[in-house]
């Protein structure tokens, strides 16, 4: 029994299993730093729980707007909802989205500190992200603009802007990690519309996945992971072995999480799919990160 608007209401609505979406590029944008040797713990801890508090709130907003469009009803298999099963209210979820925008909102300017105040155009981007992806008057992830919007905010932005507040440069290698994890981290929301295409077709969500099909759905996870190993290959070119070499692990898993969604195809069986890609998400994170680490050493 979840007492209503209670703390550990609000954790269950963070959606801690999939926080590894936002930890992870903060992770890899510092092991890059460390590794071209611009490391400053203090920006690396301030971009990390920046970019936890982000994915935060877009999962807070996501429940809430989800419960008033009316996507998570009777028929959702997915994970239970907040706002949707009423262990917080409407009100309250509205009042913690707004409390954390602020404690955001502190946390990215003090980056300005290290990164310049052009920073703030980011930060205030995100916090537009995390709001616009399913809430306003163009939810982008009811229009299949979900993939897209995720391979920009938790691959791209975060890599890229967390080596940036600690080197002040952006590189090519930078560019290709984050669009690596952007890669990784989209099946996370592929295993969620995989799962929910149904009812989601059913309300009117469309995500790729609805516009494009099951087929699609299967196969761009699939090559989603497969693409994101081989844009870390190349570290073979810097000769950082184990940057290129460690991933293959997460590929092992990533295959695996794979084959186990296509034989299940479709149901409330599929709930487990989104912890393992989640977990599949972090591993990626670690193993290329631990390489960059190691080729310091």
């Amino acid at each position: 029994m979840i007492r209503k608007n209670s703390l550990k209401a609000y954790i269950l609505a963070a959606r801690p299993r999939t926080l590894s979406a936002s930890a992870t590029p903060a992770i890899i944008g510092s092991a890059l730093a460390y590794h071209y040797q611009h490391f400053r713990i203090l920006s690396a801890v301030i971009c990390l729980l920046f970019a936890l508090l982000a994915q935060v709130i877009s999962n807070f907003a996501n429940d809430y707007f989800d419960f008033k469009k009316g996507i998570d009803n009777d028929e959702r298999i997915g994970p239970k909802r907040a706002v949707a099963e009423g262990w917080i209210a409407p009100k309250r979820m509205l009042v913690a989205i707004g409390i954390l925008l602020i404690i955001a909102g502190l946390l990215g300017c003090s980056l300005i500190y290290y990164g310049g105040v052009h920073l703030l155009i980011v930060g205030v981007l995100i916090a537009i992200f995390a709001l616009a992806y399913s809430g306003g008057p163009y939810p982008l992830s009811y229009h299949g603009f979900g993939d897209i919007c995720v391979f920009v905010f938790f691959g791209i932005v975060p890599v890229g802007f967390t080596y940036f507040v600690q080197a002040l440069e952006w590189t090519l290698p930078v560019t290709l990690c984050g669009a690596a994890t952007g890669l990784v981290v989209i099946n996370i929301l592929v295993a969620n519309n995989y799962r929910d295409r149904e009812t989601d077709a059913k309300s009117n969500k469309c995500t790729s996945i609805v516009l494009l099909g099951e087929r699609f759905g299967r196969y761009f996870y699939l090559c989603n992971g497969i693409v994101a190993v081989v844009l870390c290959q190349y570290f073979l070119l810097e000769e950082v072995f184990l940057a290129a070499v460690l991933p293959l692990l997460y590929l092992l898993l990533h295959i695996a999480t794979w084959r186990e969604m296509v034989r299940i195809g479709s149901g409330a069986e599929l709930v487990v799919i989104l912890g393992k890609t989640a977990r599949n998400v972090l591993i990626f994170g670690l193993t290329i990160s631990i390489g960059l680490l190691i080729g310091e050493l």
